[in-house]
């Protein structure tokens, strides 16, 4: 069989120079994101092993120090957090020698982050690796918008390592037998998976816990626990509202979105393209995609935060407002292929409520007419990162 090409990542860049100052790299994320698979390729000097291998967990737990020491340069350690106490004699090992290099993957922070900082404070530099981004996927493959909301962009599907009818299911089920149920102890798995289904209903939308906590049939402190786990498993992201400090008239509930679009239709119930088509979920999915080429547009240069939306009390709302420099980015996102001048209606009133400058302010939406000449760009959803290029 062929063996197929290792597609780049852009975190690749900050990743090589963090190496030269940090001497563990910790590399977070959901599953199947392409952590081991990136770490691998940049540093294929390093010995690696797996604490998913039950024998090389007991002897790095048993004798970690002796685990450590086998080389001199330094290893590879993939899902650390099975095997936490590892951090600590790192700790002593490149105190002594900052020589020595570590590279940590990770696929769950729930309690990974916790450790690093308690036991690696400033010897670790930490980096998330969300699904791909379009912007990765420009010179492999290039997919009808229906398409590519409906795959998703984890490297197996966008690499034709793998298909989506097979591979979300499969994700999900792994995700609630491994991480649900064994590692989180929660018991009732279908209540959680009706829970995860409910959140898919609400991407784009102001997240109501109460309401949510009603309709699962548990409370209100359940359903946010579940959040933060979601959030923790690196599966959802809460976008915060945009406001400055005193401003009353922001409404202060964040908004909902999955990380990765082709997970969402899983959840959703939608088994192909054409039937996402005609869904009442379509704008709300394609929405999600654009949100999150921002937040991995953030992730991949090594930053965090600082992705808002805008929402005042006079139900004024933006999509999308990227922060960078003390400056905005302002974006509305629109899935329709037919661009419409009142899509960029509130773009042209949004100085007159924010203090912040607005450096730019863009429609992105699915169809081909493009102009970056005027006050409002309009863009293709593929060519969104002319916004920050």
């Amino acid at each position: 069989m062929e063996e197929k090409k290792y597609i780049h990542r852009h975190l690749e860049t900050v990743i090589k120079e963090a190496v030269q100052y940090f001497p563990v790299i910790s590399l977070t994320g959901p599953r199947q994101s392409g952590k081991t698979t990136l770490l691998k390729h940049l540093f294929p000097e390093f010995k690696q092993y797996s604490m998913k291998d039950l024998h090389i967990r007991a002897f790095a737990e048993n004798d970690p120090v002796a685990f450590l020491n086998q080389y001199p340069e330094g290893m590879f350690i993939d899902e650390v957090q099975k095997a936490p106490t590892l951090l600590e004699y790192i700790q002593g090992i490149v105190d002594n020698d900052p020589k020595r290099r570590f590279l940590l993957t990770g696929s769950s922070n729930l309690e990974l982050l916790q450790r690093m900082t308690e036991s690696l404070p400033g010897r670790a530099g930490v980096y998330e690796l969300l699904p791909m981004s379009l912007s990765e996927l420009q010179t492999e493959k290039q997919l009808p918008v229906n398409q590519q909301l409906y795959e998703g962009l984890y490297p197996a599907i966008c690499a034709d390592k793998n298909v989506a009818h097979l591979f979300y299911p499969s994700y999900v089920k792994t995700y609630l037998d491994k991480d649900v149920r064994d590692l989180l102890r929660i018991k009732d798995q279908l209540q959680f998976l009706k829970f995860m289904k409910l959140c898919a209903a609400r991407i784009g939308s102001l997240f109501n816990v109460s309401e949510v906590a009603v309709e699962v049939g548990t409370s209100p402190h359940t359903i946010t626990h579940w959040l933060s786990i979601l959030q923790a498993s690196y599966l959802i992201t809460l976008l915060p509202p945009y406001y400055e400090n005193i401003s009353k008239r922001v409404v202060k509930t964040p908004k909902l979105y999955f990380n990765d679009p082709g997970l969402a239709c899983y959840l959703l119930d939608i088994e192909s393209p054409r039937q996402l088509e005609f869904d009442k979920m379509r704008g709300a999915i394609f929405e999600n995609m654009i949100v999150m080429e921002c937040i991995k547009h953030r992730t991949n240069n090594g930053k965090e935060g600082n992705v808002f939306f805008y929402r005042d009390s006079n139900k004024n709302e933006v999509d999308i407002l990227l922060k960078e420099d003390g400056v905005l980015t302002a974006i509305e996102v629109k899935s329709s292929m037919t661009y419409q001048t009142s899509y960029d209606k509130i773009l042209r009133k949004l100085d007159q409520w924010t203090s912040s400058p607005i450096v730019r302010k863009a429609v992105v939406y699915a169809g081909e007419f493009e102009n970056t000449a005027g006050d409002v760009w309009v863009l293709n959803y593929k060519h969104i990162d002319y916004l920050w290029k």
